[in-house]
């Protein structure tokens, strides 16, 4: 008996969780008006965020599930911007860009970043500058478009030297929004403390958008995003590296714990010979709280490269 009295407590509150978000939050983001400009790829819209006019152009690509990468890379684009053109690309799926149901294959992230990118206004050469699941994209274009890219600045990305690794269940994503349709997600959201901060260069509407975007993060696209990745990662590790791409990885000291050095060096050796990396004493999300050492490290290395 007390386990159905339980049972139906946790069903009655699911119920009116839901009837809430439906109610109060369903249309929350509706008023919330674009960054940048939205522009047509593959009849879908495609947000694309650009700040400073400096002569290399450099493209942030957002890693998994960021909710809202044009406020999240506010800081990191802010100090860029003093020397480069920096744009960021919302992939189909995030941020204020549309939901498609377009398979999310390397070749269609490849190609829809650059169909955004002329629809914006920019040409190539790009210096790309993933995060995370985004270095898989980045090594993809490069391999696929060399003669578009001057050189690849990864923070903490994804590796594509073969790993062992499975997708996680479907059943995982299924739960997962319906925690988010009964607000379970925005109640567990709220209690967790963020980087996004004043004190780390954030603006009180990014913090504030950012965190109204992420109770509404999960979707078909993110999920289809997920399930392709270890296929994605096989694919990419199959194909060669353009030699004369210079890369600098940019290894959070998290990451280099766990998984550990030997996932970053073999990493590293499928890039060749004219990559390199930094350790930066942070977290996995390192541009939410050393944009100014991002920005410094990345300068340096296009000096360099120059």
């Amino acid at each position: 008996m007390t386990v159905l009295i339980i049972l139906g407590i946790i069903v009655g509150l699911n119920i009116i969780g839901f009837a809430i978000n439906k109610i109060f939050f369903a249309d929350e983001l509706k008023s919330i008006e674009p960054y940048g400009q939205m522009v047509e790829v593959n009849g879908n819209k495609m947000h694309v965020y650009t700040m400073g006019e400096g002569d290399r152009t450099i493209v942030l690509l957002p890693g998994y599930g960021v909710a809202l990468p044009s406020a999240d890379f506010g800081p990191l684009m802010r100090e860029l911007s003093e020397d480069y053109t920096v744009v960021c690309v919302e992939y189909f799926g995030i941020g204020f860009s549309d939901q498609v149901d377009t398979p999310r294959t390397n070749e269609n992230y490849t190609e829809e970043i650059r169909a955004a990118l002329s629809q914006a206004g920019f040409a190539p050469p790009y210096v790309l500058m993933p995060h995370s699941a985004s270095g898989i994209y980045s090594e993809y274009y490069a391999a696929k478009y060399p003669d578009e890219v001057s050189a690849i600045v990864m923070m903490d990305t994804t590796a594509t030297a073969k790993v062992d690794a499975k997708n996680p269940p479907r059943i995982a994503y299924s739960i997962g929004k319906l925690q988010q349709a009964t607000m379970f997600t925005r109640l567990i959201n709220s209690l967790v403390p963020s980087t996004q901060k004043v004190e780390n260069g954030y603006t009180e509407k990014e913090i504030g958008d950012y965190r109204r975007f992420a109770y509404h993060v999960l979707n078909d696209t993110i999920i289809d995003q997920s399930l392709r990745q270890v296929e994605n990662i096989n694919e990419v590790s199959a194909m060669p590296f353009p030699p004369d791409i210079p890369v600098l990885k940019l290894i959070s000291s998290q990451s280099q714990e766990k998984p550990g050095p030997e996932y970053q060096e073999k990493h590293l050796a499928r890039l060749g010979d004219n990559a390199e990396s930094t350790v930066i004493d942070s977290t996995h999300f390192m541009y939410q709280t050393h944009a100014g050492k991002i920005s410094e490290e990345t300068e340096a290395f296009l000096e360099k490269i120059n």
